[in-house]
């Protein structure tokens, strides 16, 4: 077919190639092969690409849709590389060792799991993201936990499903408020709505942690926590002026300024940190940017300390530029829109209209490889299906998030999962089965949408006006 400026709709059966050649690829090679899902993602790019080709499309739009897709992603990029530097420079200036000393000595492994969850909820509440959590209070916790023996994807699943309780409910966040602004519906709105689904995930969740943390024990010897705790005392010093930069990050977060603003600042308050307290100046270059290498004496405490650095978030960078490569094509060409759309002809009732808008957000996440357009293509869809039915728009803005923001760092290529696994040290996979509120969360919503609770209609002609608009 030749192409052309407006070419017609991508049939479904075609659509679904992409889709097939994607899911068998990344089988093949992360399942049999143990390899990483980058060439996979390239190569369902390149099927991507082809099938819109035949279907009347020009490079220039295939183009187009790459670089818009990898645009919408540049700003993850930027503070997963500052992630990887402030890990450098906090870890260098002694802030990540002391912070994990202290923990050591104030949590006991019993109440690790729903703690770390629960301190996890606060920060990320009221910072609005739940990178900086996991980048910072969860970094910490990590620790924490591996010192005291405890499974690290059990630490890594209770830190993301902490962190993105708070990214799910806080008015900072970019999805809580991208949401509403899809579905037609107002913020505050949104997230009372949202009470019904995530508050009841959130509180089995923390049962969950409890109940397994119950029975834990420290798998370290009696005394090498303690011996460790000595290490990084002797070290590090842990004191106050360890707390001024964290204390300076949480001040701008609850001035509600920006995240990469703050993150940038606690990086570089952390390197000046360092240089204070006597580190040369090339190695806190270095820490900031291939990692910190701690020589303690110690190589439990060593290999415990020895992360961060901006080339260790290379390989992650690399995977969401593959990833979205492949999501903006399928976007561009409206192959994505087709595959959702037949969701339509079997959701016939309230519920199963919620599904449809619950699996196709998570469907989006798995394909495009991003939550903000696990958000933006569903609700762009469905948004005058719920019109239409007569339900409130913040029926679809609470199942967007249900769907699109909850389970994004669940999968391995998505921008989320790869951050989250990159950042805390644990496959996605591994963490997965742990991330009691990410699991829960969607569920709750399909349930509730099958019973009917919370299901609110339409009252006045004004909300339809403003769902059929809006903008």
């Amino acid at each position: 077919m030749a192409p052309h400026d407006d070419p017609p709709a991508i049939p479904f059966v075609w659509a679904l190639v992409p889709v097939v050649a994607l899911i068998s690829l990344l089988a093949g090679t992360i399942i049999v092969l143990e390899g990483s899902g980058h060439i996979p993602l390239m190569l369902g790019a390149c099927v991507a690409g082809l099938v819109a080709w035949a279907h009347g499309y020009r490079w220039e739009q295939i183009q187009a849709g790459i670089l818009s897709a990898i645009g919408l992603a540049m700003g993850a990029v930027l503070i997963l590389l500052t992630i990887g530097v402030l890990m450098g420079t906090w870890l260098a200036a002694g802030i990540v060792p002391a912070l994990i000393a202290w923990g050591l000595e104030l949590m006991s492994p019993s109440w690790f799991l729903p703690a770390t969850c629960a301190v996890c909820s606060v920060v990320s509440l009221v910072s609005g993201s739940s990178w900086s959590t996991a980048g910072t209070v969860g970094l910490a916790l990590i620790g924490v936990g591996n010192a005291m023996g405890i499974n690290p994807a059990m630490s890594a699943g209770a830190v993301i499903s902490g962190a993105y309780f708070g990214d799910k409910l806080s008015p900072m966040s970019d999805t809580t408020n991208l949401a509403p602004a899809m579905a037609g519906t107002d913020l505050f709105t949104h997230i009372r709505h949202m009470l019904w689904t995530t508050g009841p995930a959130w509180t089995l969740a923390m049962i969950a942690y409890a109940v397994i943390g119950a029975g834990l024990k420290s798998t370290a010897e009696p005394g090498s926590i303690e011996a460790i705790t000595d290490v990084i005392r002797t070290n590090f010093h842990p004191g106050l002026i360890h707390l001024v930069v964290p204390g300076i990050v949480a001040i701008m977060v609850g001035f509600r300024l920006p995240a990469l603003p703050t993150l940038v600042t606690g990086a570089l308050l952390g390197g000046v940190l360092a240089g204070v307290q006597g580190a040369p100046i090339q190695d806190v270059l270095t820490a900031a940017m291939t990692g910190f290498a701690p020589a303690t004496g110690s190589a439990q405490v060593d290999e415990l300390l020895a992360r961060g650095g901006m080339t260790s978030m290379a390989s992650t960078v690399l995977l969401i530029l593959c990833a979205m490569s492949f999501g903006g094509i399928m976007e561009r060409s409206g192959q994505l829109e087709t595959l959702a759309s037949k969701t339509l002809a079997v959701a016939n009732s309230t519920g199963s209209l919620i599904a449809a808008t619950v699996l196709t957000s998570i469907g989006v996440n798995v394909l495009a490889a991003d939550q903000y357009l696990a958000v933006v293509v569903p609700g762009r869809m469905y948004a005058s299906e719920y019109a239409a039915r007569g339900l409130h728009p913040k029926n679809l803005s609470r199942a967007l998030e249900d769907g699109g923001t909850i389970t994004s760092p669940l999968i391995p290529w998505n921008t989320c999962g790869a951050f989250m696994s990159s950042t805390l040290g644990v496959a996605t996979l591994a963490y997965l089965p742990w991330c009691f509120l990410n699991l829960l969360n969607p569920l709750i919503g399909i349930l509730l949408g099958f019973t009917g609770w919370s299901i609110a209609k339409l009252d006045a002609p004004e909300d339809l006006a403003k769902v059929q608009d809006p903008a």
